[in-house]
């Protein structure tokens, strides 16, 4: 087995190009732009955080426009390091500065086998070292060429490619029937409780079927007439504190956990990895640890275009991913509520309260670090109170969707394991692809 460089076997290596308007730049559609950060969450780009630019701009970033199959390699800033293939329907599509462009010769090389090769764990860590000899740690082009990897031959590389392939498809698939459970959990939710197109008495839609409506003063719009208007904390019975302990077990500190941060918040929801640390807690502070029908709320942290306030919620599945119990950071909140009929009513109600931004209006900064001011929001916002009869007839069309969600993600982080373990075997040679 020989050693190539990734120049040996590629057409054209090169960046992407930052424009260099920046007012009004982006835009809601349009052209594709392709940022690091939608580079490396999966082995596709990532196009639900896609930027777009108009023709014109694309027009004079004509150099790095991307085609199907170009290998891209974050090479500067926070994802520095990761990849991601790009797929005919990504494009068209444009990239910036901090995103290199592998377009690869195709007669030599399979693009899926390189990407596994340099989404080892060692690789990845290898390519980091590499750019932090500079005083700015980037991958310049001329390292990004430079970089090595087992040659095969060619139905070598696309047998290990396959059965890696395979995984993540699987993978995707699951996914794909998350996100389909998800938008069906949320038109009925819109129509429900938005519309309040929810079953009347005789099965019709209350509102379209002339349901008496009446307006409030304090929502400033109708509700149904039976409905009522409190504040988000008469939803809260009680909240838990978060706890770090410690790294490894250590004298009294013997309970061993998975904390949540809110890194891990989008994981726990189905969009990404989990990656809580292992920590170790004194069994007195067992109390703080989660349950089913838990929230977990994000209170520090955020950035200037993302609140704090981000939401993950707990059932007895989720619970099923880990094989320790779970507690939140110090940087998170957990919630119980009074009535878990409520529970994914509450879910969708703050999920569309932190979607409209309102957050942004209830933070505070300590040390340069934002901070949610969770007492006063839920304390000052005030929203409608459904009746518990509708509320605990979607309660019981969630539950089994949400049985459904967690068991392909569960089943996806067995998957990714597997790959995660097969893939280092499979490039060393110490398990080889039978025909």
């Amino acid at each position: 087995m020989s050693k190539l460089k990734l120049s040996d076997v590629s057409k054209v290596i090169t960046k992407g190009t930052t424009p260099t308007t920046v007012g009004g730049l982006f835009l809601k559609s349009g052209i594709n732009f392709v940022k690091s950060e939608s580079i490396g969450q999966n082995k596709y780009l990532d196009d639900s955080i896609f930027q777009h630019i108009d023709i014109e701009t694309d027009e004079k970033l004509k150099r790095s426009r991307l085609k199907e199959d170009d290998l891209l390699f974050s090479i500067a800033g926070a994802y520095l390091g990761k990849l991601s293939i790009v797929r005919k329907e990504n494009l068209p599509a444009n990239t910036n500065q901090a995103v290199g462009i592998v377009r690869l010769d195709k007669l030599k090389v399979d693009v899926d086998y390189l990407y596994y090769y340099f989404s080892q764990k060692n690789i990845n860590e290898y390519i980091n070292q590499l750019s932090s000899q500079s005083s700015q740690p980037n991958l310049n082009l001329t390292l990004l060429g430079d970089l090595e990897f087992s040659f095969r031959s060619k139905s070598e590389q696309q047998k290990i490619a396959k059965v890696l392939s395979d995984l993540d498809a699987k993978i995707e698939l699951n996914t794909k029937i998350n996100d389909n459970l998800e938008a069906m959990a949320k038109t009925l939710y819109d129509y429900w409780f938005v519309q309040f197109d929810f079953p009347d008495s005789n099965g019709k839609p209350y509102k379209t079927s002339g349901g008496k409506m009446v307006w409030n003063e304090k929502l400033k719009r109708e509700i149904p007439d039976d409905w009522i208007v409190d504040s988000l904390s008469s939803w809260i019975n009680n909240d838990k504190s978060g706890d770090w302990g410690k790294e490894q077990e250590e004298g009294n500190y013997n309970q061993k956990v998975y904390c949540v941060r809110g890194a891990d918040i989008n994981g726990l929801n189905g969009k990404g990895e989990i990656k809580s640390p292992e920590r170790y807690i004194l069994e007195k502070n067992l109390f703080k640890t989660l349950d089913p029908h838990d929230l977990i709320v994000e209170i520090s942290g955020g950035s200037p275009v993302q609140s704090t306030g981000r939401l993950a919620y707990i059932t007895e599945e989720t619970l099923h991913r880990f094989d320790a119990p779970i507690i939140c950071s110090n940087f998170c909140k957990a919630v119980t509520l009074k009535n878990k009929y409520y529970f994914y009513n509450f879910v969708y109600q703050w999920n569309s309260i932190y979607d409209a931004g309102v957050l942004f209006g209830y933070e505070g900064k300590t040390s340069g670090i934002k901070n949610l001011l969770f007492e006063s929001f839920v304390t000052s916002y005030y929203t409608q109170f459904p009746t518990s009869e509708i509320v605990e007839k979607f309660y019981e069309f969630m539950k089994p969707l949400q049985i459904k969600k967690e068991k392909n993600l569960k089943e996806n982080q067995e998957l990714a394991s597997l790959r995660d373990w097969l893939l280092p075997m499979l490039m060393n040679g110490q398990v080889k692809v039978q025909d």
